[in-house]
């Protein structure tokens, strides 16, 4: 009974990553490029969720190494315009990502209980889910939301593979299509657009947050990153397999809150009532764990973001003072190395989630992006997907060059031949996929 429980509690935070990264976007995108051009593409998910584990591995090993966030060695260690140009581009995504979830959980809502207009009720569901999001993180602990987090991972888990299984698939081609992979004809888009969605965008540094949570440090704590990161990118991987075959099985048109109701009633049809109230439930798990994962966690970069912003200036007037020393002294050392007092202002631990630039966040997140509402469901989603193509390939960049600096990383944590070249496809991939996103953008715009 000890060892199953100590195995809960090691996968837990994998529950976390999946749940926070598997969002609505991401089971509409899967259930409509099964819908369009079938199995085929079932490989793109497990493809898409291993480009995202190699991300969210090296943020966990740049941490493990050097016991700092990925925000420290950006700032510390990059251009200054580097992390500065992340910080605009977040208070933007900010915004559209709390929007996007604001309006994938007042569809939830309306999929259960419709009370006058659909527009009216959105509007009502969506605003009463940031708010139970906000009470639920500001009253609650990393405990609880660790706990919550689980529960709906659980049901998510629980309502699509029951989906899969009643619609008596074809097993055999399911494991062709996963393990074999297949290019579909004229429908490249969707092979992007899965491979790209799955497993989040920028919520991926919030790991960086939970793992400090949980005070890991050096070899071993790398050993239990890789171990929750697995946990969770394989079931990020599932539930993209789980839509692209619940969506080969049903015809599905259209954006937004009209493919949520159309996946629904498909089911119905297919399952009969059950099948309808099984998706619902999933959705609606999907919907709320991703949007309770963002409020939790995007507050923690934006105030760990003033935290080094403040500690790197002090850091900058103390090796200043420490030259003028030396100076004096007629010592003309002028090799900068952190001293033990600054390696104490880099890495003081504080609670975060206590502090008044993570409360001001938390709020803002929870109540600006609620005039998203009175937008269409698919034009929010449209710009949030827009913002999260830039992002990726900014964050393979920085770790081909943070993760290979032989003077930061010590050998064990360095970048291997593999990891690197995983992470040109990162860059590569992202690149070409978030200009696939913009072209149409700027062509219609000039």
């Amino acid at each position: 009974m000890r060892t199953k429980e100590n195995l809960f509690s090691r996968a837990a935070l994998g529950f976390v990553v999946a749940a926070t990264g598997v969002g609505a976007g991401d089971l509409l995108t899967a259930s409509l490029a099964g819908s369009s051009v079938g199995l085929i593409i079932l490989w793109a998910a497990w493809a898409g969720a291993l480009l995202k584990f190699i991300l969210n591995e090296g943020i966990a090993r740049w941490q493990m190494a050097t016991n700092r966030s990925i925000l420290e060695g950006w700032l510390l260690h990059l251009p200054s315009f580097f992390p500065w140009l992340f910080f605009l581009y977040f208070l933007f995504w900010s915004f559209y990502v709390g929007g996007a979830l604001i309006n994938a959980c007042g569809v939830a809502g309306v999929g259960f209980i419709s009370f006058g207009s659909p527009g009216l009720a959105r509007i009502i569901w969506g605003c009463l889910h940031s708010l139970a999001g906000l009470i639920l993180v500001w009253r609650g602990g990393f405990e609880l939301f660790q706990r919550l987090m689980t529960y709906l991972t659980g049901a998510m888990v629980l309502t699509v593979f029951l989906s899969v299984i009643l619609i008596k698939p074809d097993w055999l081609l399911i494991l062709k299509r996963i393990f074999w992979p297949a290019f579909p004809k004229g429908g490249s888009s969707w092979l992007l657009a899965v491979m790209g969605g799955v497993g989040g965008t920028v919520t991926i540094i919030c790991y960086s947050y939970w793992i400090r949570e949980k005070m890991r440090q050096g070899g071993e704590g790398l050993k239990e990153c890789r171990f929750d990161l697995g946990v969770g990118y394989a079931l990020t991987a599932f539930f993209g397999l789980a839509m692209i075959i619940i969506g080969s099985r049903i015809t599905v048109r259209g954006r937004g809150d009209e493919v949520a109701w159309q996946l629904a009633e498909s089911l119905e049809q297919v399952l009969g009532p059950a099948g309808k109230a099984l998706f619902l439930a999933g959705f609606w798990s999907a919907v709320f764990s991703s949007l309770l994962g963002v409020w939790q966690g995007v507050p923690y970069i934006f105030a760990d973001f003033l935290r080094i912003c403040r500690r790197s200036r002090l850091i900058k007037h103390l090796r200043q003072e420490k030259m003028k020393e030396k100076w004096k002294s007629g010592q003309i050392e002028t090799e900068e190395k952190n001293s033990p007092e600054e390696q104490g202002i880099s890495l003081t631990k504080e609670d975060l989630t206590r502090s008044l630039p993570y409360r001001i966040y938390l709020l803002a997140l929870s109540f600006l992006p609620l005039v998203s509402l009175l937008f269409t469901v698919q034009k929010i989603q449209l710009i949030y997907a827009l913002l999260g193509a830039f992002f990726m390939p900014f964050l393979a960049i920085t770790l081909l060059i943070l993760n290979n600096r032989r003077d930061l990383v010590p050998p064990d944590f360095r970048n291997g031949w593999l990891t690197n070249l995983f992470l040109v496809i990162n860059l590569l991939f992202f690149s070409y996929a978030g200009w696939r996103e913009i072209r149409p953008l700027l062509v219609s715009l000039f």
